[in-house]
């Protein structure tokens, strides 16, 4: 283990090194992959000296998603803090389903998940778990309003036409996971937007009252707390409001967004938070710990329960259930995704995340300001976002984008809403400062002064 540790230690330094130099990857064409890089298996092992050379080119030739060079999606940076924990866990390698194999490994969880539950105002009663990633807490909120509308479905299986409310710009997860929870995607409602990109509520509940005059069955409201694209936030207080008369749960996908619940700046963007049936956030987006690491939490424990839990003898034989999370999770077998993100949070203090989120928007209004204050550029989005989307001399965004991309420029991403399709900068690493922003548009400039007519060549003919 002394021999792999050091390995590791090198490749990192390495890898750091390189990073350092060259913040965007060597770009490999899809199709020329696997003539690239040594990756075949095969029967016999290699030569350590080859191995250590094919995993070195390996590493160097990811993409770099800590570097000033990366933009491109809701996740970035390398918080050392959180590294170390991760790295940790795997070390220790306990799986979360019992106290027996995780031990005090629980307790990690289990403060990290009573924390959150205090900072939204909710009793005793509530409870969460972690899980793999922001689809699969929708889904778990989606199978617990689910089964809250019906307890016979677990057993039964689903008999009536439930129906799911989201807005038109809300994660791609939630049809797929309506599908997982035979609801059925054609039950998936959407509800329009303003020009903001947050949930029309008057629509919503019209389409409500038409549904259930159908004889259909209202069953979820799913709000977003940072839209994958605009970033933009649902209103909470009038949806739940609306959805009390109806006995509709309401689940809030913070996925991207939802940290601001450790802001005092920006918490009133999710104003009402205390009032909803579930709530989810990626401490792995905007608070930078090593993905994965999803909460969700509900207002009432019982739904965890009455939900995931499954009794199995070989399994749980030690211990109260409180203390055995395998009770209230979707998962068995499941990494410890908490010890990351206690030890940000241990070694920075709440005021410390507060801090990490109020930069990303500081960040964001940097670039805002940038582009507001240059003619050549179009801007798209608003404040209280940390998704600033814009088009710069009227170079089609998908464009400019995949040939920085290729050039090994800038990883940044496109968006569309509407009719318009941009450039879509995440604000979301903390480690950046206002000079890597700026950096990132001079760079941009740069790249496109130089390569103008070969971008303008690429554009599809105006129609007449």
């Amino acid at each position: 283990m002394q021999n792999t540790l050091q390995k590791f230690l090198q490749l990192s330094e390495k890898l750091l090194n390189d990073e350092s130099r060259k913040p965007v990857a060597d770009f490999i064409p899809s199709e020329e992959l696997f003539t690239t890089l040594d990756l075949d298996l095969s029967d016999d092992p290699m030569f350590e000296t080859e191995f250590d050379a094919a995993l070195e080119n390996l590493i160097l030739k990811t993409p770099r998603t800590a570097t000033v060079g990366f933009f491109n999606q809701l996740f970035g940076g390398r918080n050392p803090d959180a590294v170390l924990g991760d790295l940790l866990a795997v070390m220790l390698n306990n799986s979360m389903y019992t106290y027996k194999a995780a031990g005090a490994q629980i307790g990690v969880e289990k403060v990290i998940l009573r924390k959150v539950c205090d900072m939204l105002g909710w009793d005793h009663k509530a409870e969460g778990t972690f899980a793999p990633g922001g689809s699969m807490t929708n889904y778990m909120a989606m199978v617990m309003a689910r089964d809250n509308f019906d307890k016979t479905i677990k057993t039964k299986g689903v008999k009536d036409s439930l129906i799911v409310y989201t807005s038109k710009e809300s994660h791609y997860s939630i049809p797929k996971n309506a599908a997982f929870s035979g609801i059925g995607r054609d039950q998936v409602h959407y509800v329009a937007t303003d020009d903001y990109g947050r949930m029309e509520v008057t629509k919503l509940a019209k389409a409500i009252e038409e549904d259930i005059k159908k004889g259909l069955k209202p069953m979820m409201i799913n709000l977003t707390a940072g839209t994958t694209v605009l970033g933009a936030f649902d209103a909470i207080e009038p949806v739940v409001k609306l959805a009390k008369t109806h006995n509709i749960w309401v689940h809030v996908d913070g996925a991207y967004c939802g940290s601001v619940l450790f802001s005092n700046r920006y918490r009133s963007l999710i104003k009402g938070i205390e009032q909803v049936d579930s709530f989810s956030f990626n401490a792995h987006k905007m608070l930078g710990t090593p993905l994965s690491c999803s909460i969700i939490v509900t207002r009432d424990k019982k739904h965890l329960h009455e939900s995931f839990s499954n009794d199995a003898s070989y399994l749980y034989q030690t211990d109260h259930d409180e203390f055995n999370l395998g009770k209230m999770s979707l998962q068995c077998g499941r990494r410890n995704d908490a010890l990351k993100f206690w030890t940000l949070w241990k070694s920075f203090g709440s005021k410390g995340l507060e801090k990490i989120v109020d930069h990303q928007f500081d960040l964001a209004e940097v670039a805002r300001n940038y582009i507001s204050s240059n003619p050549d550029y179009t801007l798209y989005s608003y404040p209280d976002s940390i998704s600033v989307c814009f088009n710069y001399r009227d170079i089609p965004a998908r464009i400019l984008c995949t040939a920085l991309y290729e050039a090994q420029e800038l990883l940044v991403g496109y968006g569309s809403f509407g009719q318009n399709e941009f450039v879509r900068l995440v604000t979301i690493n903390a480690q950046n400062d206002a000079q890597v922003i700026l950096n990132f548009f001079k760079t941009l400039e740069e790249f496109v002064e130089k390569n103008y007519e070969e971008l303008m060549a690429q554009c599809p003919p105006v129609e007449a």
